[in-house]
C-alpha cells in the first residue's frame, strides 16, 4: 500500500503527498486526482472545495494548533 502523508499547514490547508487520490462528493460522484501533492481546504470558504484555492489567507481562518489523536493511538 502506498504511503500518504497529510500535513496541516498553520492556518492553512491540509497538504497531502501520495500520488493518486479519489474524491467522492455527497452525490457519490468520483473524481480521481493524480498529482504528487494536493491541498485540501480547511477553512470552508474555497470555491474549489474540497481543494484549497487560497481563500484561507483572506477570510481570517485560524486553525486549531493540535490535530486530533485516534483513540487507539499510543500517547
Amino acid at each position: 500500500m502506498a504511503v500518504t502523508e497529510i500535513q496541516a499547514g498553520k492556518n492553512g490547508p491540509y497538504r497531502m503527498k501520495g500520488g493518486v487520490v479519489t474524491i467522492i462528493d455527497a452525490q457519490g460522484n468520483e473524481t480521481v486526482v493524480e498529482r504528487p501533492r494536493i491541498s485540501l481546504c480547511r477553512c470552508g470558504h474555497s470555491q474549489t472545495k474540497p481543494l484549497c484555492d487560497g481563500t484561507h489567507k483572506t477570510c481570517g481562518f485560524v486553525a486549531d494548533e493540535v490535530t486530533v489523536r485516534w483513540a487507539d493511538e499510543p500517547s
